[in-house]
């Protein structure tokens, strides 16, 4: 069962579009990750779904209801039986862990609620705090808090903005594997939002990549992340190397990285070569003849489990890009060492050269 289509919403803030003729569509059961950059329209866009910002163009569905198309009147927020987690979680300070949880449960008859909400912190681990006050816990509980007050009245979708953009990055691995088991166990459709790429693939059933209020591409994670459909999707998605250059009339493109085939490019044709930073090998021997390209060490730096390396070509002139690796482990080169460069061929992509309108 589709919980949620998106069809064809465009909204404007004065002069400036913020959503353009985005359509999509949720399934019961199912994470959806909005990613991309600040200002996008990825908050925008789950805002006007939960009827929080009003529908200016298009339709929205929720469980097979039209609840908002142009103009006509729309089904207000609090009848859609939709779960909001803000990015700031929106405790109310006055009012205990165990209130906050119950706060949505005004419909149900008195008895009810305080089980309900005690039930819904039970299910995030936060029973034994019932009776604290927000200000008294650590970020990561009041996360844990505010998704129990989303999960009580039991909605057919949640809606989370930025869920994890304000704890600490030790914990936010932890909360973001205990959310996903929440979010499938409750069997509800979910729409998270990030800026996080890594975020978006590690919670999502799907991404959805946007850009300047339109979704430029959507699929599972691996499909988006080894499939890229523009050079912005690459770029976003990992650290690269990005190259311009002309299609040759050999079929191939001429990087600092070597001759890079572009399948399907005529000759002549203005081409972009992403080389993700990971697919660049270092070593300090030539494998094959011309598998590498001999370049010189600019700087090594350890970041634990990978080291990032700057290199040139030894024959790069003034105006030749730098080229970056992202090794396994601690790489031991010291600054002006000699080495050679090769491509790992399945984290290369080749687009038509982009114009300043293009994605």
């Amino acid at each position: 069962m589709t919980a949620l289509v998106i069809d064809e919403v465009s909204h404007r803030f004065g002069a400036t579009v913020a959503l353009n003729a985005v359509s999509l569509a949720v399934a019961k059961g199912e994470i959806l990750c909005l990613v991309g950059p600040s200002g996008c329209g990825k908050s925008t866009l789950l805002r006007v779904a939960a009827g929080l910002e009003p529908l200016q163009v298009g339709r929205i569905a929720l469980e097979g209801r039209v609840v908002a198309e142009a103009g006509k009147a729309e089904l207000p927020p609090e009848a859609r039986n939709v779960g909001f987690l803000f990015q700031d979680f929106a405790l109310f300070p006055h009012l205990s862990v165990l209130e906050n949880a119950a706060f949505g449960l005004h419909r149900l008859a008195p008895a009810e609620r305080l089980p309900r909400a005690r039930a819904a912190l039970s299910r995030v681990g936060m029973e034994e705090m019932a009776q604290a006050y927000p200000h008294t816990l650590s970020g990561g509980q009041q996360q844990r808090v505010a998704l129990a007050r989303a999960m009580a009245p039991g909605p057919g979708l949640f809606f989370l903005d930025e869920p994890f953009s304000g704890i600490d990055a030790r914990l936010r691995r932890r909360l973001l594997e205990d959310t996903w088991r929440l979010l499938k166990d409750s069997g509800s459709a979910s729409v998270v939002v990030t800026h996080d790429p890594e975020e978006a693939m590690l919670l999502g059933d799907r991404v959805a990549v946007m850009r300047a209020g339109r979704v430029l591409q959507i699929g599972t994670p691996d499909a988006v992340y080894r499939r890229p459909e523009s050079p912005f999707v690459a770029e976003f998605l990992g650290e690269v190397n990005k190259f311009r250059g002309t299609v040759g009339a050999d079929g191939t493109v001429e990087t600092a990285l070597g001759a890079v085939p572009a399948p399907g490019f005529a000759a002549g044709t203005p081409a972009a070569v992403i080389i993700r930073q990971h697919g660049v090998t270092v070593s300090m021997a030539e494998t094959a003849p011309g598998s590498s390209v001999p370049v010189v060490v600019s700087w090594v730096r350890p970041m634990g489990a990978a080291s990032l390396i700057l290199l040139r070509r030894r024959d790069a002139g003034a105006g030749d890009p730098p080229i970056y690796a992202r090794v396994p482990g601690r790489l031991r080169l010291a600054e002006g060492a000699l080495a050679y460069a090769g491509i790992d061929r399945d984290e290369v992509f080749v687009f038509p050269a982009e114009t300043p309108k293009s994605a």
